[in-house]
């Protein structure tokens, strides 16, 4: 699986299961993303950052593969942060249109889940 690191895991294309890792998984947070779209693009970083951190499942989707996904979770804005918890949304971060998510959002939105669970 390329883009993946033992802590995130990157869904391109049509050979992974976003459901059976939601369930396989206690907590896990789901970025949803566009590659062409410059609000992803710089806070992918930010995420990849803070997915590295251990004890922490991260999981990259992207609209060009996975648009159901972006249907089925009511993805408006990109990015979005959805964060799981024993496999149903718990709590979800929502770009601000034409701006986009700050890593202070993240960094409150992983306090608030991981506090609360």
């Amino acid at each position: 699986m390329s883009g993946i690191n033992k802590h995130s895991r990157a869904i391109t294309d049509g050979k992974f299961d976003l459901d059976a890792i939601l369930h396989s998984k206690d907590k896990v947070f789901v970025l949803f993303y566009a590659t062409w779209c410059p609000f992803s693009r710089q806070f992918l970083p930010v995420f990849e950052k803070h997915a590295e951190r251990k004890g922490r499942d991260c999981v990259r989707v992207t609209i060009d593969d996975k648009a159901s996904l972006f249907d089925k979770y009511r993805v408006e804005y990109m990015p979005t942060v959805i964060f799981f918890h024993k496999g149903k949304p718990s709590k979800r971060l929502d770009a601000t249109p034409h701006v986009g998510l700050s890593e202070q959002q993240f960094v409150d939105m992983i306090k608030a889940c991981t506090a609360a669970q």
